[in-house]
C-alpha cells in the first residue's frame, strides 16, 4: 500500500515552505518516527517524520523545490524491501524480457520546478539544456543564460541599417551557453532562502498597507544602570541569570500599554482589536534573518522570569530550535539596535500589531540637569506605529511614559 508523505500543519498563517534536505533516498527503509526531510518556512524550520513504515519509493520535490500545504512530498509504500530491491531471478531475467523487474528507483526530474516554469514561459525545451544543479539537473540559471545567448545571437544577426553584409564574411558563430562559474568572477548568485523572502515580502505590504509613522525621544539610563551594577551580583546568584535592560524595557513597555491600550491592538476590517493581555515579542537577529519569539502574558512574569525567557530564546535562536509556538502572535514588539551599535533607526511594524518600540545603543552626552552641563548615559528610543489606529499625540505620550518609567524605576513596581 502506497502512503503520501503530506507537507504537514506549519503553524497560523504559513502556508508555504521550501524543502531544504531529504534525509532519506529513494531505497531506504523507513521506519515509523525516522525523519524523512527538513522544510524552511517563513519563521522556523521543521522537520517532517515518518508516520508510516516501509520503503521510500518516490520523492516529488527534491532540495530547493518551493511546497505547499497539503502537496504529496513522496511515497512510502508499506509492501517492504521486496519493493526497493529486485529478486535475484528477475536481475538474471534479459534486459527486453517483458518479465524483467521493473526499476523502483523514478528517473530524477531534468530541472528544478523554477527552472521548469522559466523555460516554459520563454519556450525552451530543458531537455536540451545541459544542466550544473545537482544530480546534473537544469536551474532556473541555465534557462536564463540559454535564453540570453540566443537573444544574443538573434541582435547579432540583424543587419545593422546602411551596412551591407560582406559575402564573403562567414556567419558568427553562436556562443554556447556560459556555466554559472564563467559568468562573473565578481559576482555570485544565491538562492534567497525561504525565510529572507518573507521577510522582504512582509517589509513590503508593511509599506504598501499600514500609515506609518515614527516619533522619538531619548531617555536617562543612569538610574537603571546603576541599580543593576548595584544589585547584579545579588540578582544573578539567587536567580541564575544577569539582569538586563531588556526586562526593564518589557515592565516599562506594559505599563505604557495599559496607560495607552490603543497601541495594545489591531485592527480588523472597519473594527479596533483592543487586547488586554501582554504578550511582547523581543526581535532577535538570527542567521537566516530577524525572528521575534513572544513573551506570553508578560505582565504576570518577574524580572528574573523575562530574563530567563529571553536567554532560552537566544538560545533556541542561535541553535535553530525556535518553535511556531515561540513565534505565534504577539501584541506588541520590541527591537534592540543599539547591540549592533545602531544609534538611531526607525523600526518597521510588525503586522498586525500597530506598534513597535525600538531601542539603541548607550552614548555619554552631555545634558542640561538643575542649570548645569553634565554627562549622562543617554538612549535614543524610537515608537514606529499605524496612524490609522494611533493618534500623534498618544504615540508622544506613549514614549513620555516609558520614558518616566525608565528614569523612575520604582514606578514601575506601581504601574509596571
Amino acid at each position: 500500500m502506497a502512503i503520501d508523505i503530506l507537507v504537514p500543519e506549519m503553524g497560523e498563517s504559513v502556508l508555504e515552505a521550501t524543502v531544504t534536505n531529504w534525509q532519506k533516498k529513494v531505497g531506504d527503509t523507513i521506519n515509523i518516527g525516522d525523519i524523512l526531510l527538513e522544510l524552511e518556512t517563513q519563521k522556523v524550520n521543521l522537520e517532517v517524520g515518518a508516520k508510516d513504515s516501509g520503503i521510500l519509493a518516490k520523492i516529488n520535490f527534491p532540495a530547493g523545490a518551493d511546497v505547499k500545504l497539503g502537496d504529496v512530498l513522496g511515497v512510502i509504500d508499506e509492501s517492504g524491501p521486496a519493493v526497493a530491491a529486485p529478486s535475484k531471478e528477475a536481475k538474471a531475467a534479459p534486459a527486453n524480457s517483458e518479465d524483467a523487474a521493473a526499476p523502483t528507483r523514478e528517473r530524477t526530474p531534468p530541472a528544478t520546478p523554477v527552472a521548469m516554469r522559466v523555460a516554459k514561459e520563454n519556450g525552451v525545451d530543458v531537455g536540451a539544456l545541459t544542466g550544473t544543479g545537482p544530480e546534473g539537473r537544469v536551474t532556473r540559471l541555465d534557462v536564463e543564460q540559454f535564453v540570453q545567448g540566443q537573444q544574443q545571437a538573434r541582435d547579432t544577426s540583424i543587419q545593422a541599417p546602411g551596412k551591407p553584409v560582406a559575402p564573403s564574411a562567414p556567419p558568427t558563430p553562436v556562443p554556447a551557453p556560459k556555466t554559472a562559474a564563467e559568468t562573473s568572477l565578481r559576482e555570485k548568485r544565491i538562492r534567497m532562502s525561504r525565510r529572507r523572502r518573507t521577510i522582504a515580502q512582509r517589509l513590503l505590504e508593511v509599506q504598501q498597507t499600514t500609515a506609518m509613522l515614527t516619533t522619538f525621544n531619548e531617555i536617562d539610563m543612569s538610574v537603571v544602570m546603576d541599580l543593576r551594577k548595584r544589585r547584579n551580583d545579588e540578582f544573578a546568584a539567587r536567580n541564575g541569570v544577569k539582569i538586563g535592560f531588556s526586562s526593564f524595557f518589557v515592565k516599562a513597555v506594559i505599563g505604557a500599554l495599559k496607560a495607552f491600550p490603543q497601541l495594545n491592538a489591531e485592527i480588523d476590517g472597519d473594527e479596533m482589536v483592543l487586547k488586554s493581555y501582554y504578550d511582547i515579542g523581543m526581535a532577535l537577529g538570527a542567521e537566516e534573518g530577524l525572528v521575534v519569539p513572544v513573551l506570553r502574558d508578560a505582565e504576570r512574569m518577574s524580572f528574573a522570569g523575562i530574563e530567563k525567557q529571553i536567554k532560552d530564546f537566544v538560545a533556541k535562536s542561535n541553535s535553530g530550535k525556535l518553535s511556531i509556538e515561540d513565534l505565534r502572535g504577539g501584541t506588541f514588539t520590541i527591537t534592540n539596535g543599539g547591540v549592533y551599535g545602531s544609534l538611531l533607526s526607525t523600526p518597521i511594524l510588525n503586522p498586525p500589531q500597530v506598534g513597535i518600540l525600538g531601542l539603541h545603543n548607550i552614548q555619554e552626552r552631555p545634558v542640561a540637569r538643575n542649570g548645569e552641563i553634565v554627562l549622562r548615559p543617554m538612549m535614543y528610543v524610537a515608537l514606529s506605529y499605524d496612524h490609522r489606529m494611533v493618534d500623534g499625540r498618544e504615540a508622544v505620550q506613549f514614549l513620555v511614559k516609558i520614558k518616566e518609567l525608565i528614569e523612575d524605576p520604582e514606578k514601575l513596581l506601581l504601574e509596571g
